[in-house]
């Protein structure tokens, strides 16, 4: 399933590097319109890197993309959370080579500008996302379709057999990672498990409350276990989750919808004062204000992961902002990617983190309508594509 640096390996980059490539990709035409055709893949310019995609979660994000919630450029191959196989580079490129074990990167790390100088920073300007182009740095794209340019998502567009990315979106792994399964820790575990141990720094015996308990989410869930907190509170309205929740560290399931309050009145009823963390992971402002109102009036930290559909506002009682509480947004956990991405799989490598419970399907990329269905039917954690 996954290639190894063998023969095989080998061969196939001497066959097609410098070549055009034509290979297999999903390709949304427009807004909920879905279908896997044949495209051309360019070789990669000057630091740029061609990779053999081995597996590609399917995240919220895509799914806020394909239902056309953010204004991005269609027709597009959509897909960020990837894992794969270095097939060519581009000239320049020194920190990979052919053969390398990778991950891409939706948010790069370029190194030169202020976000990735900065000690805190780690929303790189050389993104494209907020807003998108769907072109490489150049201004132009590495696909095309019956003719027709398609557009890249995410600076990476893994649900595609072969993809070109930038140099700085590539982090290069442990040549021992398992090529089926650690596609999550491009997205979903940085961005889960990050948000509470490297951006919230939850703390041993505290309480923490989770909206949404999906991949990202339960990954939230991961780090306050792994953090020490002594209680964790997660909200969804989809019950079938609960029993992977409680599994990973949920002391306390909620569905708003079998309330008979708001769901921050209940928190605050359960904690007496409110909760330490507070983590939002569904991208909707109602519940991101719930989040904040279930923070301690003083000392909460309210930290936003969701991504937020085009032009919502989110709306706060001004005159409880001033009492101490923080509100944060953080994306891909804080981490600088390319620097700490590597480490985040070798702390899988060594045990420390377990990424297993958030894969519930693995599916081949064939079936991606199949992986969708379980997605919205609210059956899975993470469906991995395998390639």
């Amino acid at each position: 399933m996954s290639l190894q640096d063998t023969k095989e390996t080998r061969k196939l980059i001497m066959d097609t590097a410098g070549k055009i490539i034509t290979c297999r990709a999903a390709i949304a035409w427009a807004a909920n319109s879905l279908s896997i055709e044949k495209v051309q893949v360019e070789p990669p310019k000057a630091g740029e890197v061609r990779i053999k995609m081995t597996s590609s979660g399917i995240c919220s994000s895509d799914d806020h993309l394909l239902k056309g919630l953010s204004p991005v450029n269609f027709p597009l191959i959509p897909g960020h959370e990837g894992a794969g196989i270095v097939e060519s580079i581009g000239k320049g490129v020194r920190s990979v080579k052919p053969g390398d074990k990778v991950l891409t990167l939706p948010i790069p790390q370029c190194r030169e500008c202020s976000s990735c100088l900065h000690p805190k920073g780690n929303f790189c300007e050389k993104r494209d996302i907020l807003p998108s182009s769907g072109l490489m740095l150049d201004g132009t794209s590495r696909f095309t379709c019956k003719g027709e340019k398609i557009y890249h998502s995410f600076g990476t567009s893994t649900f595609s057999e072969y993809t070109v990315v930038h140099e700085i979106a590539v982090a290069k792994i442990d040549d021992a990672a398992p090529m089926d399964k650690i596609c999550v820790i491009s997205c979903a575990v940085p961005t889960g498990y990050g948000a509470a141990v490297h951006s919230a720094k939850v703390t041993p015996g505290s309480t923490c409350v989770i909206f949404g308990l999906g991949g990202v989410g339960l990954a939230i869930v991961m780090g306050c276990k792994a953090s020490g907190a002594a209680r964790i509170i997660g909200v969804d309205i989809n019950e079938e989750k609960f029993p992977w929740a409680r599994a990973l560290g949920v002391t306390d399931c909620l569905n708003p919808q079998n309330l008979k309050k708001p769901v921050q009145e209940v928190v605050m009823e359960m904690t007496g004062v409110g909760v330490d963390f507070a983590f939002e992971a569904i991208g909707l402002p109602e519940t991101m204000t719930a989040a904040w109102d279930c923070c301690h009036l003083s000392y909460g930290v309210c930290v936003i992961v969701g991504w937020a559909p085009q032009n919502s506002q989110l709306s706060l009682d001004a005159t409880k902002v001033i009492t101490g509480r923080t509100l944060k947004g953080v994306a891909l956990g804080g981490y600088k990617t390319r620097d700490c991405v590597p480490q985040l799989v070798t702390d899988y490598l060594r045990n420390k983190i377990n990424i297993g419970p958030l894969i519930t399907h693995q599916l081949p990329f064939e079936q991606l309508h199949k992986a969708f269905e379980l997605y919205h039917a609210g059956k899975t954690i993470r469906c991995v594509l395998l390639f």
